[in-house]
């Protein structure tokens, strides 16, 4: 074997190495968003208590929160564009570790006010610059592994959820416990974060975290040559349809089986974690359909799975027929903002922190109306007919699965059109 040979195998093994490491590291990130998400979410009720603040202005700070969470969102896409999604995903992680516990300490309304804010604009940073590294590493796999990301972002929450559950049940100060959260947070990405893919920068052009920067992307283009503007409008229209649907499932599963059926609270209870259970785990399937099935067919028949589950869900004749079905809504949306987020990480490469950015915010924003939606329609009718919402949704999402499909320069794991799916990589085992 002569020494140019050895010299490329080593190569090829070193670069194939590095990826694995990428992955793990950005399925680590996406579980320690979940995980510290979680630490907020379900003390919600010991923050409310501590700071003396009622339903009504609750759900206005939860707005606040959203708000601050888009504005971050946009002001990261830039950013990526610029710098490369590594340093903007461990600088967003540290923010946000630290910025979980601000809400714990904060004695009344005006301060939780300001803390919301703080925890919304880091969470909403993280969430674009993660799913923007999570494009480039899956652009170098060819192959779909999206949606095992997001399933360790469900797999982080349901650890911090569990935790937060424990510590109160020990009665461990709450500050403790969230403080602690924190401290591991920062150790977590300082621990991964050398092993984000970082982007090679080619003179003249933006960060690119792909293969390479496209032509339009060379200084003094506007940021959006070359994108087909009215696919990544129609893509952000279908990530607001489909997290919108996903709203409905937060907020109103255990209440429509409370209110529908008269059930105890705990019966509620068990619909919701039927809907996120069955999700997480259907998310670890979804990649390996996806590769066989293409990205529009996952869109399509999720959608029509989760439209089958929430119709279930509203005409079942028991509380166990319509926990059944939010379970099969559960396992209908698994797979489907992963498919968004893919094709709109790869509209452009030089540019897909903003296209990324603009579509996770309009996602987000579908995520904070569906629940208002619902109960706008349900405070007319019943919950039942509300959750008609949804079901619209869905039937929107499955209609323009086609804004999925591969472009035509490059599709949607970085290949050229006449490129196997391994041409110029090692098959990469994950």
């Amino acid at each position: 074997m002569t020494s140019t040979a050895t010299s490329d195998i080593t190569a090829t093994e070193t670069r194939d190495s590095r990826i694995r490491r990428a992955r793990v590291s950005v399925a680590v990130v996406f579980a320690l968003n979940g995980f510290l998400a979680a630490m907020w979410v379900a003390h919600i009720p010991a923050i409310s208590e501590r700071t003396g603040v009622g339903h009504e202005q609750l759900g206005g700070l939860l707005l606040l929160l959203g708000g601050s969470a888009f504005v971050g969102m946009q002001l990261c896409g830039p950013l990526i564009d610029r710098f490369g999604s590594a340093p903007l995903t461990i600088v967003a992680a540290m923010s946000l570790s630290a910025a979980v516990v601000t809400p714990v300490l904060a004695s009344n309304g005006p301060q939780l006010a300001l803390a919301l804010a703080a925890f919304g604009f880091a969470n909403g940073g993280l969430d674009v610059s993660m799913n923007a590294q999570a494009v480039a590493v899956e652009r170098r796999y060819r192959r779909p592994i999206m949606a095992a990301f997001h399933g360790y972002f469900s797999v982080g929450s349901l650890i911090g959820s569990a935790i937060v559950a424990a510590a109160l049940a020990l009665d461990i100060r709450v500050v403790v416990t969230v403080a602690t959260a924190a401290v591991v947070g920062v150790l977590v990405i300082v621990t991964v974060g050398g092993g984000l893919l970082r982007a090679a920068r080619p003179a003249g052009t933006a960060a690119a975290d792909g293969p390479a920067a496209d032509a339009a992307a060379t200084a003094g283009d506007r940021w959006w040559s070359g994108v087909d503007l009215r696919r990544l409008a129609l893509l952000a229209a279908v990530a607001f349809a489909l997290m919108l649907a996903e709203g409905t499932a937060y907020d109103w599963s255990a209440l429509h089986v409370v209110e529908t059926f008269d059930t105890p609270e705990a019966t509620g209870a068990i619909s919701f974690g039927a809907f996120s259970a069955a999700m997480a785990l259907a998310r670890f399937g979804v990649d390996r359909v996806a590769a066989r099935i293409g990205s529009v067919m996952v869109l399509r028949g999720g959608s029509l799975i989760g439209l089958v589950g929430m119709l279930g869900a509203i005409l079942a004749p028991s509380a166990g027929w319509a926990i059944a079905g939010w379970a099969v809504f559960g396992i209908g949306l698994a797979g489907l903002i992963p498919q968004i987020f893919t094709a709109a990480g790869n509209l452009t490469v030089a540019s897909s922190g903003r296209t990324i950015s603009l579509v996770v915010g309009c996602g987000y924003l579908g995520m904070l109306a569906g629940p208002a939606v619902v109960g706008f329609i349900s405070s007319r009718s019943t919950l039942g007919t509300g959750l008609i919402a949804a079901v619209a949704a869905l039937v929107f999402a499955a209609v323009a699965a086609s804004v999925v499909r591969e472009n035509s320069r490059h599709d949607h794991r970085g290949r050229e059109p006449g490129q196997g799916r391994d041409a110029g990589h090692a098959t990469l085992e994950g």
